[in-house]
Parts: structure tokens; sequence; C-alpha cells
């Protein structure tokens, strides 16, 4: 039983890393380098920020 338990637990983890490889490759080909290291989070929060009175 536990084996069994133990050996799902593999699988998945091994899904897991396959599936986070095959997205870093897919982004990391459909983006500029530029892209990838902008950052726009700064500028949404500092909007999201503004109290209006």
């Amino acid at each position: 039983m536990w084996i069994t338990i133990a050996n799902i637990g593999w699988i998945v983890s091994a899904a897991l890393v396959l599936w986070m490889v095959y997205d870093w490759f897919r982004t990391d080909t459909s983006f500029s380098e530029e892209t990838l290291t902008s950052s726009r989070e700064g500028e949404i929060e500092a909007v999201q920020e503004q109290h209006r009175v």
C-alpha cells in the first residue's frame, strides 16, 4: 500500500519537473530576454496604490 503511494508521488513529481522544463523552454523561446527581465509589476502596483480623494 505505502509503496504504491510512494510510487505515485514519484510519478507526480517527475511529471511536474517535466512540465516546468517544458514551460521554461516554451517561455524562453517565445519572449526576448528584454521582455523577461523587465519589471512591469512595479508600475502596476504604483497605479493601483494611487488614492483618489
